[in-house]
């Protein structure tokens, strides 16, 4: 029977993977993964060695028949489907602006030599371009666009084949993890359907009411995961049933599928303002600017909340979304320094890295891309650490030298009579007055739809 390529990408498992089925189908499947300088040099430390983990989990699901070779996919993948006399080569359908491109030159390569690349599923429960308004225009509000999510579906998962034959193939082998700083999870299928578990079980119930708290464990940590297709979202949108944290975790789960498609319908907008006119916001440049920017990435702000969600970063190469947002928005708002600059640091640390949520993420914020008229909303990092930190636990964990400041304290340490604790700066900026700087600088962009 004639021998196919598995060509893996973001889909690092071998229960429901329908491009694994269509290659097993055949005959005899040679597992391929190539790396990709062009994403590997994207891609931080964390992500690596995650990736690496990963693809050695993967490796031993193959019964170490996995092929791992370096090049560039045009060259790499046409290559091993002549090496094993495949005629077709298998993958799940990429849709970032970088892997359309890249396929598409991997589809004509394999074509010049007689071959097909057939793309099969995708990393999302519904694939970007097929949730589209009445007219056939693409959403640009989430809230629409989460009903009509749902209201499309999805499949159910699929189990994996039995008794896949793995051809071998020599390969280059995979690489040894880059140092880290960050204790990261572990990165195998099992690993994923663990924490899948245990959110489950546990955590679900309540998750509409806790996933705000950043000093509780109350979000599932499958971000990782999904990023490298450790589990697919088909898998976990199976088992999450009823209820209002169910429902909760749904649309948080379509909000990932949101920005893909976003990204799908307007590429530009990975690094570029998707609303037009908001990129002529004003932003500071110069030596001051990036020494705000230093101390901000430090955790050296001297607003507890922003640092520790900084702080967590880089212990944890991930960080609790609401603090997310907030961080974002004192390096937009309150620092005046362009949301790319940000976008950029997230990504070099963050394990579950991804263009098209991280970005758009940070568009929100900033007021730049999807939503109405988010240029208004300036998070008080104050308030929003009494108010979703009230008793200090998140601050207290990763600002170690705030520890022993009470709930009344630990938000606002400069107002105690002797100043912040020792080796604890003093706030880097006034929040109120960069405010109503933000706002001014923010009403003079005009932002079109």
């Amino acid at each position: 029977m004639p021998t196919s390529v598995l060509w893996f990408r973001r889909d690092l498992r071998l229960a429901d993977n329908p491009a694994l089925l269509r290659a097993a189908a055949g005959g005899p499947v040679v597992a391929l993964f190539v790396l990709d300088d062009a994403l590997r040099r994207a891609a931080g430390p964390n992500r690596l060695a995650f990736l690496y983990r990963g693809l050695r989990s993967l490796d031993a699901g193959t019964g170490g028949r996995l092929v791992v070779r370096a090049g560039d996919p045009a060259a790499v993948v046409p290559a091993v489907a002549a090496e094993a006399g495949a005629g077709e080569v298998a993958c799940a359908a990429d849709f970032g602006p970088y892997g359309r491109r890249r396929d598409e030159a991997v589809a004509g390569a394999l074509a010049a030599g007689g071959r097909s690349l057939c793309r099969v599923g995708s990393p999302y429960a519904v694939e970007p371009g097929e949730v589209v308004k009445a007219d056939g225009t693409p959403y640009q509000v989430f809230t629409p666009f989460h009903r009509a999510w749902l209201a499309r579906g999805w499949p159910a998962p699929a189990a994996p084949p039995d008794g896949v034959r793995w051809h071998a193939l020599g390969g280059d082998g995979i690489p040894e993890d880059p140092p880290v700083e960050a204790a990261l999870p572990e990165a195998t299928e099992a690993a994923a359907h663990a924490a899948l578990d245990a959110f489950v079980a546990g955590r679900l119930s309540g998750y509409a009411a806790a996933r705000d708290d950043p000093g509780g464990d109350a979000t599932s940590r499958l971000s990782p995961y999904l990023k490298y297709g450790l589990v697919h979202p088909r898998q976990v949108l199976a088992r999450l049933g009823r209820g209002d944290g169910a429902a909760r975790f749904r649309a948080e789960l379509a909000w990932r599928e949101f920005y893909a498609d976003v990204l799908w319908h307007e590429p530009a907008s990975a690094w570029s303002a998707l609303r037009p006119g908001m990129d002529a916001i004003e932003f500071d440049e110069g030596p001051e600017a990036d020494r705000r920017f230093e101390a901000w990435a430090a955790g050296r702000t001297g607003y507890p909340l922003i640092d520790a969600g900084m702080r967590q970063l880089v212990a944890e190469g991930w960080m609790h979304n609401r603090v997310r947002m907030v961080t974002a928005s004192f390096l937009v708002k309150d620092l005046h320094l362009p949301w790319q600059r940000g976008a950029r640091h997230f990504l070099h640390h963050l394990v579950d890295g991804d263009l098209a949520s991280n970005n758009h993420g940070w568009q929100w914020v900033a007021g730049t891309g999807t939503d109405a008229a988010p240029y208004f909303r300036v998070f008080n990092p104050v308030s929003q650490g009494r108010t979703f930190d009230p008793d200090g636990a998140y601050v207290r964990r990763h600002v170690p030298e705030l520890a022993g400041l009470s709930p009344r304290d630990v938000h606002e340490p400069w107002k105690l009579p002797a100043g912040p604790p020792a080796g604890y700066p003093l706030p880097i900026v006034d929040h109120a007055v960069e405010r109503k700087e933000a706002l001014r600088r923010y009403g003079q962009a005009t932002p079109s739809t």
